[in-house]
Parts: C-alpha cells; sequence; structure tokens
C-alpha cells in the first residue's frame, strides 16, 4: 500500500482510505478510485459497484450479504465468494475504465479528485469545524454557536465510542436542538426530532451543558452569518438557467452533473464572475463553466429545438 510504483484500486475510495490514515498513518497512492472514473466515463452520479460490475463485466453481485456480520468466525463460501467478487471484478472494472479514459483522454480530468483523496487533511478534520457541514437554516449567531459546539462534542463522542456520527445525534436532531435552546433534559426530549433518538440521561445533561457553556460566550465568539449565501432577488432565473445549461453540457460530454458543478457552484457563479468554485477552472471551465459565464452575460443563449435543447452564441 504504501509502494508509489503500485497503482491502488478502490470503489468510492474514502471512507477505506480513511482507515488507513487513522490505523497506519499513511495514504495508499497512487490511487484509481472507480466510482469516480465511472462519474467521468458517463455512469452517472456516485454510481454503485454492483451496478458498475453489472454493466462493465457482466456479473451479478448478491446484494444481500452486503451487511453481514464479516467479526463471525468461519466465513461460509457464500461470504467468501461475495469478498473475492470485490477484488476480482474490480480489477476487469478498472481495465475497462482505464481503456474508455484513455479512448476520450480524459484521464487527467481524474487528477483533482485523486489530488483531495490523497491529502491528509481530507481526513484530518478539525471537530470545531465540523459544524459546517451540518445543513440548517439557522439565522441567530448564537444558535450556530449551538451548533458548533454539539457538532464538535458529537465528533469527538463518535470517536470515542468509534461508532457513525449520527449513531450518537443525528443532523437533524442538533439543529433542533440548537434552534429552541433546550435548558434542561425534560425540554430536551419535548423535542420532536428527540423522540427517535436513543440517548441516555447522562447524554441528555452532557447536551445541556454544551448548551449552558455555549450561552454564556460572548457574542463575539458567534460564528458569523454568511450574508449572501443565497442568491440575490432577480438572480433566481439565471441559476435556473445555468442549471438547465450544466444538464445539456454533460449530457453532451456524457459527463456526470456531480463531478462538474454542484447546486452550491451554480449559486456561486450565478452571484459572480470570479467565484473560487471548481467549474471555473480547468477542464470544467472549458466543458461548462465559460459556456455559463457568456449564458449569464447574452454572449450564449438557449433554444428549444423540438424536444432537445441548443445552444445559440449570441453575435455582439
Amino acid at each position: 500500500m504504501a509502494d508509489k510504483k503500485v497503482l491502488k484500486v478502490f470503489h468510492a475510495a474514502r471512507q477505506d482510505v480513511e482507515i488507513f490514515v487513522h490505523l497506519g498513518d499513511i495514504i495508499p497512492t497512487p490511487i484509481f478510485d472507480t466510482q469516480v472514473a465511472a462519474m467521468v466515463c458517463g455512469f452517472g452520479d456516485s454510481v454503485g459497484y454492483d451496478k458498475l460490475v453489472a454493466s462493465l463485466v457482466n456479473e451479478h453481485i448478491d446484494k444481500s450479504l452486503r451487511f453481514t456480520d464479516w467479526s463471525r468466525r468461519p466465513l461460509n463460501a457464500k461470504q467468501l465468494d461475495y469478498a473475492l467478487s470485490d477484488v476480482t471484478h474490480l480489477r476487469v472494472v478498472y481495465e475497462k475504465l482505464a481503456a474508455k479514459l484513455d479512448k476520450n483522454q480524459r484521464a487527467s480530468w481524474l487528477d483533482e479528485e485523486m489530488a483531495v483523496l490523497t491529502t491528509p487533511s481530507t481526513y484530518k478534520q478539525d471537530p470545531n469545524l465540523s459544524w459546517r457541514r451540518i445543513k440548517s437554516r439557522l439565522r441567530k449567531t448564537l444558535h450556530l454557536a449551538i451548533l458548533r459546539e454539539l457538532a464538535a462534542w458529537r465528533e469527538l463522542e463518535a470517536q470515542a465510542r468509534n461508532v457513525p456520527r449520527n449513531r450518537v445525534l443525528r443532523d437533524e436532531a442538533m439543529t433542533d436542538i440548537a434552534a429552541h435552546e433546550p435548558s434542561s433534559a425534560n425540554d430536551l426530549f419535548a423535542l420532536r426530532s428527540m423522540a427517535r433518538e436513543k440517548c441516555g440521561k447522562a447524554v441528555a445533561e452532557t447536551i445541556i451543558g454544551v448548551i449552558e457553556k455555549t450561552k454564556a460566550l460572548p457574542a463575539s465568539e458567534h460564528p458569523k452569518l454568511e450574508h449572501g449565501r443565497n442568491v440575490p432577488n432577480g438572480m433566481g432565473p439565471a441559476g435556473d438557467l445555468l442549471k438547465v445549461l450544466l444538464k445539456l453540457r454533460c449530457e453532451q460530454n456524457n459527463v456526470a452533473q456531480k463531478l462538474v458543478a454542484s447546486a452550491d457552484d451554480i449559486d456561486a457563479i450565478a452571484r459572480n464572475d470570479d467565484a473560487d468554485v471548481p467549474a471555473l477552472h480547468g477542464w470544467r471551465r472549458e466543458l461548462f463553466g465559460q459556456d455559463a459565464l457568456d449564458l449569464k452575460h447574452g454572449k450564449l443563449a438557449l433554444a428549444a429545438d423540438g424536444s432537445a435543447l441548443k445552444l445559440i452564441k449570441i453575435k455582439p
């Protein structure tokens, strides 16, 4: 895994590589992620391994064993076959995708994504920044501060228990708690989102303690609201047009939309020609970004041609 002369092939590599980082303090390089490669080759957003194997190898993988208890020994023949198929089919999937990338001259399109997968900071997240990954509509800085502190606590608690974050507390529950600021365990469990949570009295008291500690912080230590994150009035239709353009360009080039631009990227481009988003750099700009700016400024138009859409260049 540490030999840089040997290519390592994964499907949806991030969680696998995270294990190597935390248990072995190494990042296997170089890496080829078949899920990302499949997105470049037109297999859609985040295609599953079983679907990729069926399409490229013409083999069927029994998904019933996906959640088997691998800690129980001995493994039976069916389990061994399932585990082995991950290796044997993955090799062939890689060969097929590599050939497609070579034919389409898109191998370089993977470089940026593979760089993210092989960067240590990708796997060593600051617990104090984990709240930024949570989608919420909180508009008070105190509520954002409570969310930040709860998310940091959850991150450390999940690591200590060695369980997924949502096993400790779900995102929905944290935003609900932050918005209502419960002052007691009874208030906490009265929240609708907490009715399904399986946390005991000790955890409830810890959550209340986090809230009280956060409320004691001066306002200067609260997170700042991100003004202008939403598209300004009048720019909504421009964002909608850019989304249509993205779909059209991705269909024309047989590449997954998710790999080219996110919804946040679209909103950023609608607001700012110089937005620092991947869609305005490298191959993504050639495929979509420049057209997006030209459409936004009236240099390009979308037109219907029967049931299809086409792009028309507008003369100055």
